[in-house]
């Protein structure tokens, strides 16, 4: 067997980092990345989903500088409900100081729902307005 790798270049000089494909260079590390997931308190967790919901929200109503552009009421309906249940789910798990402000950006979401509606939903028949109750605009 030769010491040389098929360019020719001696196997013998690579470094283990050089011998690393790209590609593994940038895939994640799975091992760190649970143990980061395991410092990070369980309210931290429930905010951050609640504010990705949140944002995803506000883009398929339509309320981002785009605009209309990736506005998807249906969507939207599916992104409200799924945070009105979030946290109607964690309302005793996170404190006020972390649900209010929640609770109103929520309420704002059905408001602009209702408002973006050619055909209003009935008083307590909108997005998380099981989970709610009625949102009145």
């Amino acid at each position: 067997m030769s010491d040389t790798s098929p360019e020719g270049s001696p196997a013998a000089a690579e470094s283990p980092a050089a011998a690393e494909s790209p590609a593994a260079a940038e895939s994640p590390d799975f091992d760190a990345m649970t143990r980061d997931i395991a410092e990070v308190p369980a309210v931290e967790v429930i905010v951050t989903v609640a504010v990705n919901l949140m944002s995803a929200a506000a883009v398929k109503l339509g309320l981002t500088e785009e605009g209309d552009k990736y506005k998807d009421l249906d969507e939207a309906r599916k992104l409200v409900h799924a945070l009105a249940g979030l946290l109607d789910a964690s309302a005793t798990e996170i404190s006020s100081f972390h649900a209010a402000p929640l609770r109103d950006g929520l309420k704002s979401l059905q408001l602009a729902f209702r408002e973006a509606s050619i055909v209003p939903d009935e008083p307590g028949q909108g997005p998380g307005e099981k989970y709610t109750g009625p949102v009145y605009g």
